[in-house]
Parts: C-alpha cells; sequence; structure tokens
C-alpha cells in the first residue's frame, strides 16, 4: 500500500518530461496536417455546434478522473471560504477582457504597425478580444490537476463563470470592439458546458459513490484512483496532436503572423495569471485554490471564441486565426504557470491556516 501512496503523490513519468511530449506532439500534429491531409479532414466531419466530437472526447478524458475526486460535502464547503471566487470573477470580467484589448490594441496597431496593416490589424484585435471575454471551461481542470488543485473548488470557479459568461461575454465583446449584435452561438456555448462539466462531473461522482460502496474510501483513494494516474496526461497528448493536426495548413502558410499574434496573448496570460495568483496570496487563500484561480482567467474558452469568430466573420477570416492563435499558444505557455505555480506552492498558507 506504500508504494502505491508514494506513486500516486510523485511526479510520473509523463508529468515529469511533459514539455517533451507536449514539443513532439505539437510538432506530429502538424506533420499530419501537411503531409496526411485526409485524417484532420476525416475526423473534422464529426462535429456540432462547432464542437468537435473527437476533441471533446479526448477533453473528457483529461477530466473525468479529476471529476472522481470531487464529493458533494466538499462542494457544499465551497460557500465557507467564497473569497476565491469573488477574486476569479473581478480578475475574469472585470480586469481580463480589458488588459487584452489594451495590450493587443498596442502590439497591433504601435509597436507591430509596420509589419502588419491597419485592416489586418482590427482583425486580430477582434480575434484577441474574442478570447479574451472567454474564461476557460474545461482545460482548467487539467491546470488544476496538475498543480493539485482543489476538485471540488474548481468545479464551482468553473460552473459560476460560466453562468457570468451567459451574461456578460456579449456586451463585453460589443462594447470593445464596437460591434452592434454580436451574435454568441449559444448552442456551441451550452453544449461545451454539459460537454466538460456536467457530464464528467456527474460521471465522476457517480464512478466515486460506486467504488467507495463496493470497496471502502482507502481503496478508492490509494489504489482505483492511481489507475488514472497518467490518464490526464495521455489526454492532453492526443488532444494537442488532434487540434494541432487541425491547424497545420494554417501555421505553415502564416508563420510570421502567427508569432506576431502570439506574442500579446502570451504578455496578457502572464499579466493575468499574476494578478489572481498575486490576489491570492494577497486574500490568504490555500494554494489549492489560488492555483486554480489563475490559471482560470490565464487559461481561455477557446471553443466558444474560435466559433464566435467564424459565426460573425467567416472560418477563413483574419480573426478566426486570431483565435486559433490562441489555441496554439495556451498549451505551452499554460504549463510554464503549471511549473511556476508549483515551484511558488510554499509561499501560500495551508488549507487548515486558510
Amino acid at each position: 500500500m506504500k508504494k502505491v501512496i508514494s506513486k500516486n503523490n510523485g511526479i510520473g513519468f509523463f508529468e515529469k518530461y511533459l514539455t517533451v511530449w507536449v514539443i513532439a506532439c505539437m510538432a506530429v500534429g502538424v506533420l499530419i496536417g501537411k503531409f496526411m491531409p485526409a485524417i484532420p479532414s476525416f475526423l473534422g466531419k464529426f462535429e456540432y455546434a462547432n464542437v468537435s466530437i473527437p476533441i471533446a472526447i479526448l477533453i473528457w478524458l483529461m477530466i473525468y478522473p479529476m471529476m472522481m475526486k470531487v464529493d458533494f460535502v466538499s462542494i457544499k464547503n465551497v460557500g465557507k471560504n467564497p473569497k476565491g471566487l469573488f477574486l476569479t470573477w473581478a480578475t475574469n470580467w472585470l480586469i481580463k477582457p480589458f488588459t487584452m484589448f489594451a495590450i493587443a490594441w498596442l502590439f497591433f496597431y504601435i509597436i507591430f504597425k509596420g509589419l502588419i496593416p491597419a485592416e489586418l490589424a482590427k482583425d486580430y484585435l477582434a480575434g484577441a478580444v474574442l478570447l479574451g471575454a472567454a474564461p476557460c471551461t474545461a482545460m482548467v481542470f487539467v491546470w488544476s490537476h496538475l498543480t493539485k488543485g482543489d476538485p471540488a473548488y474548481t468545479v464551482v470557479q468553473v460552473a459560476t463563470n460560466d453562468l457570468i459568461i451567459l451574461i456578460a461575454f456579449t456586451p463585453i465583446v460589443a462594447f470593445l470592439l464596437g460591434v452592434g449584435g454580436v451574435s454568441v452561438p449559444w448552442d456551441t456555448l451550452l453544449l461545451s458546458v454539459v460537454l466538460f462539466v456536467v457530464i464528467p462531473l456527474i460521471g465522476g461522482i457517480a464512478t466515486r459513490l460506486y467504488v467507495i460502496k463496493k470497496k471502502g474510501l482507502d481503496y478508492f483513494n490509494n489504489v482505483f484512483l492511481a489507475k488514472f494516474s497518467n490518464v490526464t496526461i495521455i489526454g492532453l497528448l492526443l488532444t494537442l496532436t488532434l487540434i494541432f493536426s487541425f491547424q497545420g495548413e494554417v501555421i505553415l502558410a502564416n508563420p510570421l503572423h502567427i508569432i506576431l499574434i502570439a506574442i500579446p496573448l502570451i504578455i496578457q496570460t502572464f499579466l493575468i495569471f499574476f494578478i489572481a495568483y498575486y490576489g491570492a496570496k494577497k486574500l490568504n487563500l490555500s494554494h489549492d485554490i489560488a492555483a486554480p484561480a489563475g490559471m482560470i482567467g490565464a487559461s481561455n474558452f477557446f471553443e466558444l471564441a474560435v466559433a464566435v469568430a467564424i459565426s460573425l466573420f467567416g472560418a477563413d477570416s483574419p480573426v478566426a486565426l486570431a483565435t486559433i492563435v490562441g489555441v496554439l499558444v495556451e498549451v505551452p505557455v499554460m504549463l510554464i504557470l503549471v511549473k511556476i505555480a508549483n515551484k511558488t506552492a510554499h509561499h501560500f498558507v495551508t488549507k487548515s491556516e486558510a
């Protein structure tokens, strides 16, 4: 039994060399998209409401193990320490969209003025704003898992942000872009919430209750969960390969502009993470709440951003390209933030002290 516990708490083989695997999967995905386009073309047919079903399955595979750690008692206890929720809401809705607009405008209109025509700058800015107004839903469960975040608290953080998206996304995007009649694909939004929050949460809790009833809590925590220790990482790598295979041609056809778009997006990601992370430190939140709070704002709900870009401006528009670049840079950047969060965990109070 001791051996199992040690394995579960230590850094596994996949996690130890995760950066290497990520780079390899990005390269493999691009090569598949370039030299074997029939594969992403075939998988691309399985789509509903702008949500890729194969990617949805892989994301579900990623977050299911974490959902098994959630119990209703923990969810009820979230209300006893709501500061993490207030921090997440303030960062995502009062700060993030506006800093994204400001940083993207500075780079596209001023710093990169000689490299990006004004019309393209306007489109790239629109894509950046769509990303900035859509905090993460699915992938944040992976980042929370890698930083040993509180599963129950993370679920509530994500779920409440999804509710706010229903109200705040459209007016914020319309205000920042000066675009009237912004159309939100509600089927994409609602389907994503159901696929990435509701179904895996119900499935995870049902599995948890069943195994505990049959084998006991000790077996569930120390043996059963250990069997899924690498599932999240494998799901992440397969998802990454698939995403990059879909975008292989786009990446190879627009190398310079992808780099130019990526720079302000990366700066924004680091800025928002540290705003939330430092805010959590000042609020004396424990690390298992602070890390996911930073990750939710830093990461983006790229399914929604890409879907809105396509519905408003077209699949081949520069706006859509900008949102796709957000997808491309997210995983490598978020892995860096995961490392930063893990290395600075000792600066936060313990859960009992919080």
